[in-house]
């Protein structure tokens, strides 16, 4: 483990955190962990980002803004990101790790984190089950880890419960989004559905979700040819890229759909292509608390989601969306028929999921949340090497000097 000294707060420049992540593919938590960055306190901390693989489109335009590193880990069992990552943070001086999501980050960050000496080292999870699923390797340094960050009351339990992590390092911080980006706008509106070649009277249900198993496109795709059917000028939109690519369109051409679906891949204009929509729809088999929901809401938007993580606490069934049964193809596509054909329940709940999401995900209390946490932590550590220093030993001499106390 690196030595190094830990300065107290008032002594010192901005807080230097790292935050790790595999790559920033344009997803929910990607575009969260960019906001996050964007907002924090430039004369507290001094935030950086390391993708332990490649960069990824929004990891091309973080390097513009904020200190940014790639390429740590050439393959699952490529030891040599010991060396690597550690000599990073030593490089760097970095005062705080934080891994976002679980997997090989969460482990060789925290490891290596732990061997730099840096005095901060929390994970982010960001769903109950894969990809951010907790294995052994990763459950054994939790004796080095500060805190394990849950996005919802919800799913810290869940990390306490299930995952087994201590109540006492489990911090809650519920994501958020900027309300002020996520708005209405009819030109933008007009804009967008001339581009997907959409006339104003027809309803368009969107998903905005990485294209991976656990996002369950498939039920998507088989509850939009029900919809069809009833509602014969239904569009629908698929916003994302990922593995499940190919499996989807040709779904898409099984279905008949073809006139019926676009696919947006990837893209950075999420909030203009919200604007565009008229439902915004999640299939996914498992969440913790997504994103892309509440920036839906704040575009004055109906869901239709899954009761899974907690989902329930920002969509209230028959209020703000429709809540269904997860992998339920019946009750997902009889909800994304009563949105299509209901204009008026449309409006309704999409004025009542606007004003939920501007009290229940705010992004200024969740950088304030991030903020607090490794303020908080850094402090605690700062004083106790501090005690650690001054306190005597029985012959009266002083244990070490500031120089040698060690970062845990």
């Amino acid at each position: 483990m690196g030595r190094r000294t830990i300065k107290p707060l008032e002594s010192r420049g901005p807080l230097r955190v790292m935050f790790l992540v595999t790559s920033m593919p344009v997803g929910g938590a990607e575009t969260l962990l960019v906001n996050l960055i964007r907002r924090m306190d430039r004369s507290r901390f001094a935030p950086e980002l390391c993708c332990m693989k490649e960069l990824g489109p929004l990891g091309v335009v973080m390097e513009q803004e904020v200190p940014t590193f790639h390429k740590m880990l050439s393959s699952k069992y490529d030891l040599r990101v010991v060396s690597r990552l550690s000599e990073l943070f030593r490089v760097r001086e970095i005062d705080a790790v934080v891994t976002v999501g679980a997997g090989d980050k969460m482990f060789w960050g925290r490891l290596c984190a732990w061997l730099a000496g840096v005095p901060v080292i929390a994970s982010a999870i960001h769903s109950t089950g894969w990809p951010d699923s907790i294995n052994l390797l990763n459950r054994r340094l939790t004796s080095i880890t500060d805190r394990f960050i849950g996005v919802a009351a919800p799913h810290g339990k869940h990390l306490v419960e299930v995952e087994g992590f201590p109540t006492e390092k489990v911090t809650v911080i519920p994501n958020g989004i900027d309300t002020d980006r996520f708005v209405v706008d009819p030109e933008v509106r007009r804009r967008v559905r001339d581009e997907w070649r959409v006339r104003d009277d027809t309803a368009v249900s969107g998903i905005v979700a990485a294209l991976r198993p656990e996002k369950d496109h498939a039920l998507f795709l088989n509850a939009a040819a029900r919809v069809v059917k009833r509602c014969p000028r239904s569009h629908f939109v698929i916003v994302g890229d990922g593995p499940e690519r190919p499996a989807i369109e040709a779904l898409r051409d099984e279905l008949g759909l073809q006139d019926h679906v676009t696919m947006m891949g990837s893209r950075s204009d999420v909030p203009d292509l919200l604007c565009g929509m008229d439902t915004f729809v999640l299939t996914s088999k498992n969440e913790a608390s997504p994103v892309s929901i509440l920036e839906a809401m704040s575009c004055q938007l109906p869901i239709v989601a899954p009761r899974v993580g907690s989902i329930p606490d920002a969509v209230d069934d028959g209020i703000n969306g429709l809540l269904v049964e997860a992998s339920s193809l019946d009750e997902t596509a009889d909800a994304m028929i009563a949105l299509s054909q209901g204009a008026n329940l449309r409006a309704e709940m999409g004025a009542a999921a606007r004003e939920k999401v501007l009290r229940y995900g705010s992004l200024d209390a969740m950088v304030g949340g991030y903020q607090d946490l490794v303020t908080t932590v850094y402090r605690q550590k700062a004083l106790k090497a501090a005690s650690t220093v001054r306190q005597p030993v029985s012959s009266g001499v002083l244990l070490g000097n500031p120089s040698d106390v060690k970062a845990s």
